[in-house]
């Protein structure tokens, strides 16, 4: 029975929803299957709902969220879906989304299957947030923490909302992440949940207390009755409220997992392995000893940041806010100029054209430093495009350099003679913006010049199943 047993993984990202069918290998505990997979365009940009924000606020409309949800399990084949034993969800880290408690949704009964539409919520406020400027986030409390705060963090959101829209704060008396949110839906929990891994990328959390920083933020006014209650990765957060796609009532849900360590759990067969994944955003690790533990003070300018990852252990990360989104940029510009002289394409065929001229152009004199949203230890810093010459000007000179810009700027974060010092030896890479994109895989093994993987683009959701697989399992043999 234990063998039959199938769990699902679900990823709410910034651009796309995931989800995944897995079951264990019959002749290898520690192996799976992926039954089936499906992602769908998230599409859930939404106008900002503070002008006090102005143009460097990011907002999502949950209910799109939902709906590319919905339509990721609807495409998953239902007897596979009735045989669920175990939902593990994760999701971007960082943003906050906040909804009245008992009101946070609507199961609805009258289609083919039960779902749940979001009510009294709000948008969710995503880490690419940029309204906390440098000398806001200045003039806030310093975290008893290693990590840091920066812009998009639940945290510095929620101190911004107090100081510009203290009204906002009074409509809500529960937060988390989308994922938290979602998990605590499903569930119908009183009181939303979190594991340390979301709660340290909102900031403001001591990861060996595993506590918030509770007197540090009272004593600034901030309303901590909207922190979630603290639980072990891997743990189980409630039970399904209601039959979903087939997938029985009383299945259990597990806390929600962030994104990041989800994918490394997925793709990380060995301890020696990094894991980069370059989707919206780009991020290195790589899993520290074990007994490791970082300084306990903040220090923001580090490229490399020590986050949370399962059993008290902490992963190394290079997280740069530049990765698929910088080229979707460059793609959007360039469609931008056409239609400025008259011209209509599409952004997919200038995306798939551009991408082939790259490959045909080995190399490139050009030089892009690509940071247009800065970096978390680089506020401030902008792209630059230098070393132009008029031999180096085509369309695959400049998206080679482009790429190659991506990829330089995170080993400048985390070169490879770190990684060799933490005894990496392979690296595992996964995201849709590597799996898609033979010109990032180019400059990724050029760059860091060690054996290597490439995966699949479900990995986050791949990784949340596994986890909810494994502890199947293991509760089966216990």
């Amino acid at each position: 029975m234990a063998a039959r047993a199938i769990t699902l993984g679900i990823d709410l990202g910034t651009t796309s929803v995931k989800a995944a069918l897995l079951r264990a290998a019959p002749d290898d505990p520690s192996g799976f299957a992926v039954l089936a997979s499906c992602a769908r365009a998230a599409r859930a940009e939404a106008a900002v709902e503070s002008a006090v924000a102005g143009p460097q606020g990011r907002e999502q409309d949950v209910s799109r969220i939902l709906q590319a949800l919905h339509e990721c399990l609807a495409a998953l084949p239902r007897p596979q879906l009735r045989s669920v034993v175990g939902i593990g969800v994760s999701g971007q880290m960082h943003g906050v989304v906040f909804w009245k408690t008992g009101q946070g949704c609507e199961w609805t009964e009258g289609g083919i299957t039960p779902v749940f539409e979001p009510r009294a919520v709000s948008h969710l406020v995503t880490w690419q947030d940029g309204r906390c400027s440098s000398e806001f986030l200045a003039s806030l409390p310093q975290p008893k923490s290693h990590l840091s705060v920066a812009t998009g963090f639940g945290c510095a959101t929620i101190f911004w909302l107090l100081k510009y829209r203290p009204e906002f704060l009074k409509s809500y008396d529960a937060a988390g992440t989308i994922h938290d949110y979602v998990v605590a839906m499903l569930c119908g929990l009183p009181r939303p949940l979190m594991s340390d891994q979301n709660a340290a990328s909102w900031g403001y959390f001591n990861t060996q207390s595993q506590s918030w920083n509770i007197e540090t933020l009272r004593s600034s006014g901030f309303p901590v009755h909207l922190l979630p209650d603290i639980a072990e990765p891997g743990s189980v957060a409630g039970r399904t409220s209601h039959m979903w796609f087939e997938i029985p009532k009383g299945t259990q849900v597990g806390v929600a997992l962030g994104d990041l360590q989800a994918s490394v759990y997925s793709c990380m067969a060995q301890r020696t392995d990094a894991v980069l994944n370059i989707s919206t955003s780009v991020q290195l690790a790589a899993s520290m000893p074990s007994g490791f533990q970082p300084a306990q003070t903040p220090d923001p300018t580090a490229p490399v940041a020590y986050f949370p990852y399962f059993d008290r252990t902490y992963l190394g990360v290079a997280a740069s806010l530049n990765g698929g989104n910088v080229l979707a940029t460059f793609v959007h510009m360039l469609v931008q100029w056409m239609a400025d002289l008259g011209l209509e394409v599409e952004e997919s065929t200038v995306y798939s054209r551009m991408i082939q001229a790259a490959v045909q152009q080995r190399d490139t004199h050009l030089t892009i430093t690509p940071t247009v949203l800065g970096e978390r230890h680089l506020p401030d810093q902008l792209a630059s495009v230098t070393r132009i010459s008029s031999s180096d000007l085509s369309l695959g000179h400049v998206t080679r350099a482009l790429c190659r810009g991506i990829v330089q700027n995170l080993h400048s974060m985390l070169p490879i003679q770190q990684l060799q010092e933490w005894g990496v030896e392979r690296v595992m890479g996964s995201g849709n913006a590597l799996s898609r994109n033979d010109v990032l895989k180019q400059e990724v093994q050029r760059a860091f010049p060690l054996p290597m993987s490439f995966g699949q683009d479900v990995d986050a959701a791949v990784g949340a199943a596994l986890v909810m697989l494994r502890r199947h399992l293991n509760q089966k043999e216990s």
